[in-house]
């Protein structure tokens, strides 16, 4: 059991070692050079997380394959941290989006339009604040969402289906009647639309809404995947505690319950303390 559990954590963490350095490595090759405000809004959190995996990893290889305590041990309480933290951000995720949106169907059109008052507030905060909609923005205007639609024929708004970005972003709301005398008593981004290629509706708050509808459409996706990694997490968890119990029993002397005088692999540091217990008695 010593070895399987260490060598299984060991490689593990060589795995991911291994997996962090692409990650930091992205991150980095977006910090270089001109960068949109899209990809500095990706490019943090892609430093961060490539540098905690690198460090974890580092940890728990160290701690199995050199057989260090200290490094075990903090190896478990990251590793712990990481499991109750996807936890919480799971059932938080469920709270948030399992009542919210799914859009109304538009007479005669196969897409679906969005409202954003269909949303939790938590949600509506995040695409509230100017600032952290004008960096939205600009993710928006780089994927070009709005491209394939500016060029559709009146026809083609009848017959096609549309994302819920570019149902939001790329056109008016469909209850829009500018052939009117008079505006008064229509939704407030029939006002906000502009035929404008930078503009159009990214200030409407169905541009809002229909971000906030894809948001709970990769949130349903992913949550089995976070499943997944919830369960890999709590398996990496039980097999990294056989691990530190092993490197415990080795340090201690005492494995399972027996007093060795000698060990068949010593630790990384017996030789150093060997010599240095020799010098004191060569001195003494």
């Amino acid at each position: 059991m010593y070895r399987f559990s260490n060598t299984v954590i060991g490689l593990l963490n060589l795995i991911t070692l291994v997996a962090s350095i692409p990650v930091i490595g992205a991150g980095l090759w977006m910090a270089r050079g001109t960068s949109t405000a899209c990809q500095e809004f990706l490019r943090t959190p892609l430093l961060f997380i490539g540098f905690i995996v690198l460090l974890v990893s580092l940890a728990g290889f160290i701690g199995a394959c050199f057989r260090i305590v200290l490094a075990m041990w903090i190896y478990l309480v990251v590793v712990f941290i990481l499991i109750v933290t996807l936890l919480s951000f799971i059932i938080f995720g469920f709270t948030v989006t399992s009542k919210s949106g799914g859009g109304f169907e538009v007479p005669g059109r196969v897409y679906k339009e969005y409202r954003l008052d269909h949303y939790s507030p938590w949600m509506r905060n995040r695409v509230m604040n100017p600032r952290d909609w004008e960096t939205i923005r600009s993710c928006i205007l780089s994927s070009k969402s709005c491209s394939k639609v500016t060029s559709w024929t009146p026809l083609d708004y009848l017959q096609r289906d549309l994302s819920p970005i570019q149902s939001g972003c790329c056109k008016p709301p469909s209850s829009c009647n500018y052939a009117m005398a008079t505006t008064s008593g229509q939704d407030q981004d029939c006002f906000r639309w502009n035929n404008a290629q930078p503009l159009l509706c990214y200030e409407c708050d169905s541009c809002k809404a229909g971000l906030l509808e894809e948001v709970k459409r990769s949130w349903n996706k992913i949550v089995v995947l976070n499943i997944v990694v919830l369960l890999f997490l709590t398996a990496l968890f039980s097999a990294a505690w056989c691990a530190y119990q092993n490197v415990q029993r080795t340090e201690t002397d005492h494995p399972y319950g027996e007093n060795r005088i000698t060990k068949a692999r010593p630790r990384w540091d017996y030789y150093w303390w060997r010599w240095w217990n020799e010098r004191k008695e060569q001195i003494y």
